[in-house]
């Protein structure tokens, strides 16, 4: 325990050094593209069998690779015969690719479990809002990952079924959201909102959901864009002036002392991805860039051999102290780190070609 804060950092202290980022030079189409293989061939092998956020964020991760990967078919496919399961906003993650089967096969059973969801989003008691409208992850906490899960779903949904009131939708929950936890004089996001109360904890992948959401929502052409763009540009922005040069955020990206050091490797890929998709729709492209390829290098040096992504956090609930972010595992594969990681690899990869 550091004297005279109450500041634990003994996780800090014993955080390993960053690794040396691969050389620009070396990341080639051709190395982008057999590495992003070896992370979709990990996934696949992972075994994923629930209908819930962490696959979800591995369908969605693959389908920016390649358009009806035939795992997600197939995944997909299954769910639907069994029936898939629902019973919180972390459910619907899939559903924004059970929409894009819909768009590319014309098939109305995706059509179908999408309006199904959507129902359940709609009408059941299990999902509650926050006085501004903002969809709760639990009720009384309003979480950063919302915005993700279920926010790619009404956007995919309502590109496919030409129904621009669910776009919209999406876009007033980023707003929802960003009301209540994107810090106003930083810029950056927090992780959540506890019984009212934002809790200032600048978690990476909360920073990374958002702005990954918002990229979707201004691709998709909303009518609120230019406020989406506009909180999207400032947290990318904070985020750029965080970044080290190794090009991986700490797990709270603002060198909070307890966690300072201690990096996160699905964040920065996540981050990597709405950095070079927000500079193709022209938010300060040059400096996004430099970024998104600085954050990537950083990344390709935790890819093992097999494919996983290492050094990315577990599953992480709402944390009421800094010190709750602290502890990462390194020792298992998590499928939104390989999620993550491909949409990376994708969007380098679009940057390429």
């Amino acid at each position: 325990m550091s004297k005279g804060r109450g500041l634990d950092t003994s996780q800090a202290s014993r955080s390993q050094p960053p690794r040396r980022p691969a050389d620009l030079a070396d990341l080639t189409p051709e190395v982008l593209a057999k590495t992003a293989g070896r992370i979709a061939d990990r996934a696949v092998a992972m075994g994923l069998t629930h209908w819930f956020w962490g696959e979800g964020v591995v369908l969605q991760g693959m389908m920016r690779l390649i358009p009806v990967h035939p795992f997600v078919t197939e995944f997909v496919d299954g769910h639907l015969r069994d029936g898939i399961e629902l019973g919180h906003v972390n459910n619907l993650a899939p559903g924004a690719v059970c929409a894009d089967l819909y768009g590319a096969t014309g098939e109305r059973r995706y059509a179908d479990a999408c309006e199904r969801m959507l129902d359940w989003l709609r009408h059941d008691d299990a999902v509650t809002r926050a006085p501004g409208g903002a969809i709760e992850h639990w009720p009384g906490g309003v979480w950063a990952d919302t915005v993700y899960m279920g926010g790619t779903f009404l956007i995919h949904h309502g590109m496919h079924t030409g129904r621009p009131e669910l776009i919209e939708e999406a876009g007033e929950q980023i707003l929802a959201h960003a009301e209540i936890l994107q810090h106003p004089e930083t810029g950056l996001y927090a992780h959540g909102s506890h019984e009212g109360r934002t809790i200032w904890n600048f978690w990476g992948r909360a920073n990374a959901w958002t702005a990954l959401a918002s990229v979707e929502y201004l691709e998709a052409g909303g009518a609120l864009s230019q406020p989406v763009r506009e909180v999207l540009r400032r947290q990318l922005l904070a985020l750029a002036d965080l970044q080290p040069a190794y090009g991986i955020w700490d797990v709270l990206v603002d060198g909070q002392p307890e966690n300072r050091g201690i990096l996160e490797t699905s964040a920065a890929a996540g981050l990597a991805a709405a950095m070079f998709r927000a500079a193709a729709l022209g938010i300060e492209p040059e400096r996004l860039r430099a970024c998104a390829w600085r954050a990537l290098a950083g990344v390709h040096a935790y890819v093992a051999d097999d494919g996983t992504l290492t050094r990315t956090s577990a599953g992480t609930v709402l944390q009421l102290i800094p010190f709750g972010y602290s502890v990462i595992r390194d020792d298992l594969i998590q499928p939104w780190g390989q999620g993550l990681a491909l949409q990376a690899y994708a969007a380098a990869l679009r940057e390429t070609t």
